[in-house]
């Protein structure tokens, strides 16, 4: 048993430079827990390594999951909500830890082996360019995606026009990532002028004149775009057209 004067003497060594932890031979937990407290990574000196001395590690830092001997579900819960890249180090990857992991960053998707469509959505939510680690790229997840940011377009993998339209109404300007037939980008671009009330007679009538497909004369005429020349709104339409 150390007395509490050492002790105390110790703490305050530690408490100056956690790496002296490494220097400490007769380590008491509670001069580990003042080393960890202040330095997640001083766990790796750490020869009395409790539950709650791992716990304060990881509360921490999150990476000192790496150095937890025995890493039971709470101390992987724990870590990954402090960094959820800390799911890189552990080694048991339950649901539970990886769906915490992707609330904290979703691009920590690309280290989960079971893809849950919970986890997946979660990621996309906290950061929607995490798409591009989903392996099963499912129309609606696409949907959710492009819905949060039109830029996720890039990372779709199978582009349809229901998830392109999705995101050109959240950006305009994701027009140029559209990846499929010219017919159907000019169509989704009209649609998209529609919905937002872009209508600009010059630029419609090229549309149709340079397809001259009877979808584009009906939606034409069934709207009455000829009547309204305001595009002002959504001018990146304007390039975008001008390239078809």
């Amino acid at each position: 048993m150390m007395n509490y004067e050492l002790e105390q003497k110790l703490m305050n060594l530690v408490r100056h430079d956690p790496a002296n932890l490494k220097n400490i031979e007769d380590q008491s937990e509670n001069i580990c827990l003042e080393a960890v407290k202040k330095y997640g990574f001083a766990l790796e000196y750490a020869k009395c390594k409790t539950e709650k001395v791992c716990l304060a590690a990881v509360e921490q830092n999150g990476y000192a999951i790496a150095y937890v001997e025995d890493q039971t579900e709470e101390l992987c819960l724990e870590a990954v909500k402090q960094n959820g890249y800390a799911l890189q180090d552990i080694k048991n990857k339950t649901d539970r830890v990886c769906l915490e992991a992707v609330k904290q960053n979703g691009s920590t998707l690309k280290y989960v082996d079971n893809q849950t469509y919970e986890i997946c959505l979660e990621a996309i939510k906290q950061n929607p360019s995490s798409l591009k680690y989903v392996n099963d790229q499912t129309e609606e997840i696409c949907l959710e995606a492009v819905r949060l940011d039109g830029n996720a377009l890039r990372y779709v993998k199978h582009q349809t026009d229901k998830i392109c339209l999705e995101a050109l109404n959240n950006n305009v300007e994701c027009a140029s990532l559209v990846n499929i037939d010219r017919r159907s980008i000019a169509l989704i671009l009209l649609k998209c002028c529609i919905q937002h009330n872009v209508k600009d007679k010059k630029i419609l009538n090229d549309i149709i004149n340079k397809f001259n497909d009877d979808e584009f004369k009906n939606i034409y005429t069934k709207h009455k775009l000829w009547k309204y020349v305001d595009f002002s709104k959504l001018k990146m339409l304007n390039k975008y057209f001008m390239t078809l």
